[in-house]
């Protein structure tokens, strides 16, 4: 299966004092020498669950069949409850349709390997071993999302001890991966939902202090950018040797262009950067996913209902947003 993740060397910029051990490297814009821009290699995806809130067979398909015929190439596919998911179905059914896939997920409570608890932090590492042993049987590379805390409000900031406990189960879940031929991203989400990681820059110390594995990388969200971020330059030169993934949201998780996200500005980051790793539509209804997902969200209210309409804007969105930025055409867009 093809990688989601960008070529190596990306450039480095704007470090704080606490990064600044890290190797600095000289920036490498994407430019030719006409002055245009580089052509991105970047595969344009779809969150499954635009389209189901469950996973048995009849989802599968009108996840899959919904996220090729709105144009895109790959499918980003949640793995946050492993055994209720049939790999090997998922695979056929991807593989029957031509598509890419990724994989997403996010830690609950009794799973979090950033407590204090060391049977909690057991727990978590042993489910997440799970997460991966199902990407793999999926045929992914790449399991990205909230897998290094408990996507929950914290009461207070991260410990010593808990952050620890992090890292160190990052140390050996991240080797573990390796050996599978799996990815490992970081996804910055907001303080709303994370006590460990809200901005790119931390995620690039979280990597550091994880001993920096060639396999873990940062997964940037523009949801969660809106709320953290400075800018959409900052965020992407913070981390771009190092940035493996994009999720690309409205502030309000509705269709994209109608809030409040400067969605130019982060793609001509992505091109400045010379970025070309997935880029992944997610967005939220609660007429869409389940129950307990929008409760974890707090999507107390339907932007949408019609997935097909919401999933093709998106598409023709992205496109032309990476098209504009980057300078060069790009085809797949659906009328």
């Amino acid at each position: 299966m093809q990688s989601v993740l960008p070529a190596s060397g990306k450039c480095v910029l704007g470090r704080s004092a606490a990064t600044q051990h890290r190797p600095q490297r000289a920036i490498r814009l994407a430019c030719r020498a006409d002055g245009s821009l580089n052509t991105p290699s970047s595969l344009i995806g779809c969150h499954s669950q635009v389209w189901v809130g469950g996973w048995d067979k009849k989802d599968i398909i009108k996840s899959v069949e919904g996220t090729k015929n709105a144009g895109f190439d790959l499918i980003e596919v949640n793995v946050s409850v492993p055994e209720e998911m049939d790999g090997k179905l998922t695979k056929e059914i991807i593989e029957e349709y031509g598509l890419k896939s990724s994989a997403s997920m996010g830690l609950s409570k009794k799973h979090d390997i950033s407590s204090e608890d060391n049977e909690i932090v057991k727990a978590g590492k042993e489910h997440l071993i799970q997460c991966l042993e199902k990407v793999k049987e999926v045929g992914g590379t790449y399991l990205c999302g909230v897998n290094y805390c408990a996507m929950d409000k914290y009461p207070g900031p991260a410990t010593a001890k808990g952050l620890k406990n992090c890292t160190d189960s990052l140390k050996e879940l991240t080797k573990r991966a390796e050996d599978m031929g799996i990815n490992w991203g970081l996804e910055v989400i907001n303080r709303y939902e994370s006590n460990v990681c809200n901005t790119g820059l931390r995620a690039m110390e979280l990597i550091d202090d994880a001993g920096n594995p060639p396999n873990l990388y940062v997964h940037l969200d523009t949801y969660h950018m809106n709320i953290e971020e400075s800018s959409s330059e900052h965020a992407v030169g913070v981390c771009a040797d190092k940035l493996g993934y994009v999720h690309i949201g409205e502030s309000h998780r509705g269709y994209l262009g109608t809030g409040s996200v400067d969605f130019p500005a982060f793609f001509r980051a992505l091109a400045k950067y010379d970025y070309q790793g997935a880029v992944t539509f997610e967005s939220f209804s609660s007429a869409v996913v389940s129950g307990s997902l929008s409760n974890t969200l707090c999507v107390w209210r339907n932007l949408w209902e019609d997935s097909e309409d919401l999933a093709v804007t998106a598409n023709n969105f992205m496109r032309s947003g990476i098209q504009a930025a980057y300078k060069v055409p790009m085809v797949k867009k659906v009328r």
